[in-house]
């Protein structure tokens, strides 16, 4: 299966994707696209020195969204890509490509959804949030895109325990590690194998 990957930073969760593909559970899985919001992403440094073709799409050089969308949808559907994986991508998908690949996009968010999640949560800003509400779990979810942030059915979660001397950096960091990087590759490889089905906003793995 073909994949098209969006990014908007440094792609450690692209890496974590290069890395199956190349020893790991996607070893059958090609990166057909790595699309980015921002020239300078260094996850587009990830994708020229593994010879993935990479794309920078930014809504700014568009005269109005519906192209930015159209852009966007015309550059995966000319990969190949049958899904597409948000992967640090910090803009809201428009109704086109969102409509052209129902059911076929994911994002892997930085928290147990549905807390700290919505509009403005990104980056360290829920890991900030999760510790200033005291809860003593976080983790990190992969979930399917609909038109609004962190909304769409819930695939897979993982936890880690918040421990007494967290503080923001470094719960970002074991998150990262421990629930993102394996999570993110575990949904690819449950998709390619046909093994999810949707109902009512719920995803169900077979």
């Amino acid at each position: 299966m073909k994949i098209a990957v969006f990014v908007s930073g440094g792609g450690t969760n692209l890496q974590a994707i290069i890395d199956n593909t190349k020893n790991g559970i996607l070893q059958d899985i090609e990166i057909a696209l790595v699309l980015s919001s921002s020239p300078d992403a260094y996850a587009l440094e990830r994708a020229n020195s593994n010879g993935i073709k990479s794309v920078v799409i930014r809504s700014k050089d568009y005269p109005s969204k519906a192209d930015w969308d159209q852009a966007m949808t015309d550059a995966v559907i000319s990969s190949g890509a049958e899904l597409i994986v948000l992967a640090g991508y910090l803009s809201l998908l428009g109704p086109k490509i969102v409509g052209a690949f129902s059911n076929r996009i994911i994002n892997i968010h930085p928290s147990l959804i549905p807390s700290f999640c919505g509009p403005g949560m990104y980056g360290i800003k829920p890991h900030i949030a999760a510790l200033a509400r005291g809860v003593k779990v976080s983790g990190a979810t992969v979930h399917f895109v609909n038109e609004n942030y962190d909304s769409g059915p819930i695939l897979l979660q993982k936890t880690v325990d918040i421990l007494p001397d967290d503080t923001p950096e470094r719960l970002q960091k074991r998150i990262m590690e421990e629930c993102e990087w394996q999570i993110l590759p575990k949904a690819i490889r449950l998709i390619a194998d046909g093994r999810v089905e949707i109902n009512n906003n719920i995803a169900y793995i077979r």
